[in-house]
């Protein structure tokens, strides 16, 4: 007897349908087609033990099971219930007439518990659009594939509850969730809240303009600055997610395997990897292509603490994907894209001992080893960074004054409201929606100069030496900084103060 069940296969973020065809013939062997992978293959003595136990047997005779599409590669042992519920079918040990009306997916213990899958969140999207009517997945999984309206979602906890629903012996209740309420929950009392940091002014006021305008930022100074603590504070005072970002950033979590029973994420993700990280798993890959800590940062902050202890190499695979807000990765067989747009934050010291022209430090660089230390950084990935500030020590007369600081609550209302008026601007635009994604053509019509603000940019640039993009990214910030004054247009005042976060363009800044 031919038997087809639905299963689902994950490439990206997107979700292709697979077709488990089962049959039952004649003779004895087990034989598994269509590109399945070693997780798969030795699925079949996790099926056999899991069916002993719940009182049903393999079939002694010879299975076929096919995974169509035949040419795509299948990974994992979420197909496991697939199979198992396709061969008790095929078998004739149950009766189910409405098998191929739903996307089946779980991975078996030998006792027909189920254990979590990755990539629920996709595969139920892809349910959806092509009108299947349920989708049976493990409980741990059961609140981020309930985002999806209109698909009849149910968690179970055993391969038994599946087989009672599917004869009709037992109910199950399908999960829903109010998206809307869920995405609503906002914390207005932020874990790491700026109101912890004493003095600082100027650099809170630089995070501020970078979190308004979704602008890198890199934080320079001496250890024990403040420039972790800064960092860790970002998250809190950046806009709330919209419902779209919230979708996209959960759908990249569900397929890392990372949600861990939560719905829909509406918190921005705040990723820190260590300084050890490889390339691909920074950007993503590996034989089988899996989100890297980029695609996890997006529509959040990336924090690269010590960015010179990084691998040079590691951090010129940034470059592209700091520009075209995506990551492609490319196989022989198949190329995935993996959306990145993020927010890099980056802390250094400004030389190997951490204390350039401290004074009272006994430790000094020499300025070779300084250059050698700051050329880890190459100057295009510098350029990508649109504001560079330095970071000094708090005086211990700020550190122990016991007036509280402005709160991360009040920050974001302005930044919110400067997010606004960039939303409204770009409206018409399909992939800009903050001032940092814009690009010349953007820059030339929302960045009209006076004859004033044209000469100090032109001073600046003569003087500082800047590059072609240096130039652009000053232009954004001015601008930026103008949405923060709720100005039309962008005047001298902004372009001056732009200029002043290149810190690192400027010629005398190693001397």
């Amino acid at each position: 007897m031919l038997v087809k069940v639905f299963g689902s296969a994950v490439f990206g973020v997107e979700a292709t349908t697979i077709t488990v065809e089962v049959n039952i013939d004649k003779g004895i062997g087990y034989h598994l087609v269509g590109l399945p992978d070693n997780a798969i293959k030795e699925s079949s003595y996790r099926i056999a033990a899991a069916l002993k136990n719940n009182g049903y047997a393999m079939p002694g005779k010879k299975i076929t099971i096919n995974m169509a599409p035949a040419d795509l590669r299948k990974e994992g042992s979420a197909y496991d219930l697939t199979l198992t519920i396709g061969i008790l079918v095929a078998s004739g040990q149950i009766k189910a007439d409405e098998v191929d009306k739903y996307i089946i997916m779980g991975e078996l213990s030998l006792d027909g518990s189920l254990q979590p899958i990755r990539g629920a969140l996709p595969i139920a999207i892809k349910a959806k659009e092509e009108g299947f009517k349920g989708f049976f997945l493990p409980k741990q999984n059961v609140k981020e594939a309930a985002i999806v309206a209109g698909l009849d979602v149910y968690g179970v906890e055993n391969v038994q509850e599946v087989i009672d629903f599917l004869e009709g012996k037992g109910t199950l209740e399908p999960t829903t969730i109010d998206t809307r309420a869920e995405f609503y929950k906002t914390l207005d009392f932020p874990e790491f809240d700026f109101s912890d940091v004493k003095g600082q002014e100027s650099i809170k006021r630089c995070m501020e303009i970078a979190a308004a305008g979704g602008h890198n930022i890199i934080l320079i100074g001496p250890p024990g600055a403040g420039k972790t603590m800064l960092a860790k504070r970002l998250p809190s005072i950046l806009p709330p997610m919209t419902l779209r970002e919230a979708l996209e950033t959960t759908k990249i979590h569900s397929v890392a395997g990372k949600l861990k029973e939560v719905g829909l994420m509406n918190q921005r993700p705040f990723r820190s990897p260590h300084h050890t990280i490889s390339n691909v798993a920074l950007v993503g890959g590996g034989s089988y292509p899996q989100p890297g800590e980029i695609s996890m940062a997006h529509n959040g902050v990336l924090f690269l603490d010590e960015l010179p202890e990084f691998k040079r190499d590691v951090l010129e695979v940034m470059r592209q994907p700091l520009e075209d807000r995506e990551v492609t990765i490319s196989r022989a067989k198949f190329t995935v894209t993996y959306p990145s747009s993020f927010m890099l934050v980056a802390s250094m010291n400004p030389s190997p001992s951490g204390f350039f022209n401290d004074p009272d430090s006994p430790q000094t660089s020499s300025p070779h080893e300084m250059q050698r230390y700051l050329s880890k950084i190459s100057g295009p990935l510098l350029d990508r960074i649109d504001i560079h500030i330095e970071v000094t020590p708090v005086p211990f007369e700020k550190l122990s004054e016991d007036q509280k600081a402005e709160s991360s609550v009040d920050i974001r209302k302005r930044v919110t409201a400067a997010r606004e008026i960039q939303t409204e601007r770009f409206e018409q635009m399909e992939n800009i929606h903050y001032n940092a994604q814009m690009n010349t053509k953007h820059i030339r019509e929302h960045c009209a100069l006076d004859d004033a603000s044209k000469q100090l940019l032109k001073t600046a640039m003569e003087r500082l030496n800047l590059s072609a993009r240096a130039y652009d990214r000053i232009l954004k910030v001015a601008r930026t900084i103008a949405d923060l004054d709720a100005a039309p247009t962008v005047i001298s005042s902004h372009i001056a103060e732009a200029i002043q976060y290149r810190s690192l363009d400027r010629d005398g800044w190693l001397g």
